[in-house]
C-alpha cells in the first residue's frame, strides 16, 4: 500500500517460509518450537485469557459529544480539540446487539482518505468475514499545521501530536460506547504517512493497543521522529517494498529496519514481510477466492491479544505461519526473504 494506493489483488504465491538471510537479529525466530503442548487454535481474540494474564486497561472515554455514528459509508464528524475531525465506522453488517468485537483504527497514506483505505482495503468485506470494527480516520491537512496529514515529522510538535491522540481516545470511546469494544483486541494500522503516525500512536499512547501494523513505515532517520521506549510491548507487523521502497526522499526499508531495532531492544513480537514492489501495493494474494486480500493483516491483529505476555505470539507454537500467509513474511527481524516475481510498479 502507497501514498496514493492500497488495493489490488497482488501476484504472490500464498506460500510461507522462515528461511533466514543475512540477518541483523534472529533471536525471535523460534516459530515451529516443540512445546509438547497442542498449538492453540485460532484466532485468539475472543477467547477466554488465560489464569493470571494482565489484561488489557479500561478503553478511554470520549471527551467531548459523541456524534450518532454512520455505519453507511459516509463520514462521521466528531468536534475535537483541533476542531472537526472526520472518520469512517465499519461493523459487520449483521451486527448483534452487545457484541463486544475486536477494533482497529487504520490510517491512510499521504495521498489518500479514508474512502480510498475504506474501499481498497475492501474494509466492509472483511469486517463482515472476520467481525470486526474499523475506524478510518481523516487526516488533517497542511492548512491544519500538519505536512504530511499526521503528526509524526520532526516539524511536528508534541501538542499537534497529543490532539492526535485525543482523537484516537475519542473515536475508540464513542465506539465503546455505541457498539462495544473487546478491550483486548484493539489494533491500528498504518500505510506509509499513516504508518510513521501509528509507530507515534503505539511509542508514545499505545496502552490500550494489543498489537500494531506498519506498511512502508518506520521511525528515525532525518524526517521522522525516533521511536520512543513503549510502557506495552506490543505485537507488530513490520512490511516494505524492499531497497528501494522509497517516497519524497523517505528511504521505507531504513526507517522500518531502525523501527525493528528499537522493537527487538524491548522484547517486541515481529512478523517482517518485505515484497519487492518499492513503495506500491504489498502484493497479497491469500490462496483462496473467499479470504478478503488482505488475509494476513487482519489474522495478525485478531491472532494477537493483549493479554499474551511480552515477546509472546501463538505463531511461535506453529512450525511456519498460517497458510494465508506469503512466503516473504517470517517471524523475526532480519528472517524474511524478499519477494520475487512481477510487480505493477511504484505509486509513489
Amino acid at each position: 500500500m502507497a501514498d496514493d494506493e492500497v488495493g489490488g489483488t497482488g501476484t504472490g504465491e500464498g506460500e510461507t517460509s522462515t528461511s533466514e538471510t543475512g540477518s541483523t537479529d534472529t533471536s525471535s525466530d523460534t516459530s515451529g518450537t516443540d512445546t509438547g503442548e497442542e498449538p492453540p487454535a485460532l484466532p485468539l481474540c475472543g477467547t477466554e485469557p488465560p489464569p493470571g494474564a494482565s489484561l488489557a486497561p479500561p478503553l478511554p472515554s470520549a471527551t467531548g459529544t459523541c456524534p450518532l455514528l454512520e455505519t453507511d459509508g459516509t463520514l462521521n464528524v466528531m468536534t475535537t480539540s483541533a476542531g472537526d475531525r472526520e472518520f469512517m465506522v465499519v461493523v459487520p453488517s449483521d451486527l448483534e446487539p452487545g457484541e463486544q468485537l475486536p477494533l482497529i483504527v487504520m490510517y491512510h497514506w499521504l495521498g489518500g482518505d479514508a474512502l480510498d483505505f475504506y474501499d481498497r482495503a475492501q474494509a466492509q468485506y472483511a469486517a463482515d468475514y472476520y467481525r470486526f470494527i474499523a475506524l478510518v480516520p481523516v487526516g488533517r491537512d497542511g492548512a491544519a499545521g500538519v505536512p504530511f496529514r499526521w503528526p509524526f515529522s520532526i516539524a511536528d510538535d508534541m501538542m499537534t501530536m497529543d490532539e492526535e491522540f485525543e482523537f484516537f481516545d475519542d473515536m475508540v470511546g464513542c465506539v465503546q460506547d455505541q457498539f462495544g469494544v473487546d478491550k483486548e483486541c484493539v489494533s491500528t494500522m498504518g500505510v506509509s504517512a499513516g504508518a510513521m503516525f501509528t509507530a507515534m500512536l503505539a511509542s508514545r499512547h499505545g496502552d490500550n493497543l494489543s498489537s500494531f501494523l506498519s506498511l512502508s513505515g518506520g521511525t528515525g532517520g532525518m524526517l521522522i521522529q525516533p521511536w520512543v521506549p513503549a510502557t506495552n510491548h506490543m505485537p507488530a507487523l513490520v512490511l516494505w517494498g524492499g531497497p528501494d521502497d522509497v517516497c519524497l526522499g523517505v528511504e521505507f526499508q531504513t526507517n522500518s529496519l531502525q523501527m525493528e531495532m528499537d522493537l527487538a531492544a524491548e522484547n517486541h513480537f515481529m512478523v517482517e514481510c518485505i515484497h519487492n514492489c518499492t513503495h506500491a501495493t504489498p502484493p497479497f494474494d491469500p490462496g483462496s477466492p473467499d479470504l478478503p486480500v488482505y488475509a494476513p493483516m487482519w489474522e495478525f491483529f485478531l491472532d494477537h491479544p493483549y493479554w499474551l505476555e511480552d515477546g509472546d505470539s501463538p505463531y511461535l507454537q506453529y512450525p511456519e505461519l498460517p497458510p494465508s500467509w506469503p512466503e516473504w513474511c517470517a517471524v523475526g527481524a532480519g528472517n524474511a526473504v524478499i519477494r520475487v516475481g512481477e510487480c505493477s510498479g511504484s505509486e509513489c
